[in-house]
């Protein structure tokens, strides 16, 4: 096999230097929007809206930012994202294809369900679940596959039946057990003058990460990019994201080891340096560290769940 190489489309990729306002228009004869996405797409991009909504992965992974979280994605991701929260998920294409129906999104105004539960009493505890969900919703484990089995049925229905099973949705979610908050207190509390301040810094950093991280860029690099000192640049950036520059870096290069070995047959030590490692046996170390599995392991494991090599949830990225 010859030489396998990680490139991005950029402009598709790219993080805008302030967070995208999205306008949705909901048509006046349905209370939500249910659609299926291709990656990527024009919509593709760091945005918020008043407007709660619902993603799930179907296919494909990479990097998630909620807020000023920042993880990784498999198929099956599922998130409540709550009303004017930043948010992306980036999938770095190793040939530039087009990712066909990668997500399902459904988007709806949360005053809509609020206002009727003066009418229907049973829908009282939704205004709690979307406060809740202003800081981002990950809802996983069998209560991520019992919603993600509700939103696939939404879209083969109309009428009461789909206004039925987006009501069982909601309920789903508002009852899981398996769920976790994604972004920070202080990322909520942030005045309006601080945070669009800081995210325009976090995300012109990010970006250039994304673009750069085969390169192993440096801190100081970076931290001209966020129009920082590189010590002030280090305790923002962990404040932000939780993760220390450097674990940012690994991160990314982890995730592009991990695509190669499910995606193709190049040896891993070939892989060691197509992920942006610089020798094998820190690129093992790294890799069992955060995959609990040698990346000889990760290949055989994830193949023989999906021996096809279709894209599956291999439980972390």
């Amino acid at each position: 096999m010859g030489k396998f190489t990680l490139t991005m489309d950029k402009m598709s990729l790219k993080i805008s230097e302030n967070a995208y306002y999205e306008h949705i228009l909901i048509p006046n004869d349905q209370s939500f929007i249910w659609r299926i996405d291709d990656y990527p797409w024009r919509k593709n991009v760091w945005n918020y809206h008043p407007e709660v909504e619902v993603h799930l992965i179907r296919k494909s992974s990479g990097i998630c930012y909620i807020g000023d979280y920042i993880g990784n994605f498999e198929p099956g991701n599922l998130i409540m994202i709550g009303s004017n929260l930043p948010h992306n998920w980036i999938t770095l294409p190793a040939d530039g294809k087009l990712i066909e129906k990668r997500d399902i999104v459904v988007q709806f105004d949360p005053e809509t369900f609020v206002r009727a539960s003066s009418l229907i009493p049973e829908l009282n505890g939704l205004k709690s679940l979307f406060n809740r969900a202003t800081l981002g919703l990950e809802i996983m484990g069998e209560d991520a596959k019992a919603c993600a089995h509700i939103l696939e049925k939404i879209g083969r229905h109309i009428g009461l039946k789909r206004i039925a099973l987006m009501s069982e949705l909601l309920a789903s979610i508002a009852e899981a057990s398996n769920i976790r908050t994604l972004a920070t207190q202080r990322f909520a509390l942030g005045t309006r003058a601080e945070r669009p301040k800081d995210l325009r810094r976090l995300e012109a950093a990010l970006n250039f990460m994304q673009e750069h991280y085969l390169s192993s860029p440096q801190i100081s690099q970076v931290a001209s990019v966020a129009g920082m000192s590189e010590a002030a640049f280090s305790r923002f950036f962990k404040a932000q994201t939780g993760n220390t520059f450097t674990d940012h870096l690994t991160i990314l290069k982890i995730w592009a080891a991990k695509k190669l070995l499910r995606e193709t047959d190049i040896a891993v030590t070939e892989i060691c340096y197509e992920a942006g490692f610089r020798n094998v046996s820190n690129f093992n170390r790294m890799f069992s560290r955060h995959a609990k599995l040698k990346p000889s392991e990760y290949r055989k494991a994830v193949r023989q769940i999906a021996p096809d090599r279709e894209e599956t949830n291999s439980g972390g990225l």
